[in-house]
């Protein structure tokens, strides 16, 4: 019998997912990605060298400044939807390569839903509504500060009184 303490010196500095992963003999996620950038080296190095460095971001400072000064929902909108133009020439073309991907090889024909395929062009059409639910929360906030809901009206005219009860029945049913 192995001593009761060695799993847990045994699994000292490892994370749960290396530990889940070794008491299930499967690969972790970074040993998925480390072997395939192993083995997709020769393709990206020699063929296909794609950019190094992050998609660039674009500066925050002007549109906090902006948000800082607002004083009115109407220049908190004129914020927002600046910012969800500029955003939007990104986030589609991160949504069409995430398509693109998605239907390499044609394996999105046939997917079922959850298989890889699937969840790709999932995941293109949720990087797309961000900008709609960015913009429906921003017509929100106009529509309740231009067009708000009527309020209903007051009654100033006096009420009926209520309904008298219904008396209980007063002995047997006749019956046929």
């Amino acid at each position: 019998m192995q001593h009761p303490d060695f799993e847990l010196y045994d699994n000292v500095g490892r994370t749960s997912e290396q530990i889940a992963a070794a008491h299930f003999g499967i690969a972790t996620r970074d040993d998925l990605l480390r072997w395939a950038r192993r083995d997709a080296e020769p393709f990206l190095t020699t063929e296909h060298p794609l950019p190094s460095e992050p998609l660039p971001a674009p500066d925050a400072a002007p549109y906090l400044a902006a948000l800082a000064a607002a004083q009115t929902p109407a220049e908190v909108s004129a914020i927002t939807q600046h910012l969800l133009d500029a955003a939007q020439p990104a986030l589609s073309a991160v949504s069409d390569l995430l398509v693109s991907i998605a239907r390499w090889g044609n394996r999105h024909r046939g997917a079922e839903q959850g298989a890889p395929p699937k969840m790709l062009l999932e995941a293109a059409s949720r990087s797309l509504s961000v900008l709609a639910l960015a913009d429906e929360a921003d017509l929100a906030v106009l529509r309740d500060e231009y067009d708000p809901a009527p309020r209903p009206a007051s009654k100033t005219t006096p009420s009926l009184p209520p309904a008298s009860p219904v008396p209980p029945p007063a002995g047997p049913k006749p019956g046929r």
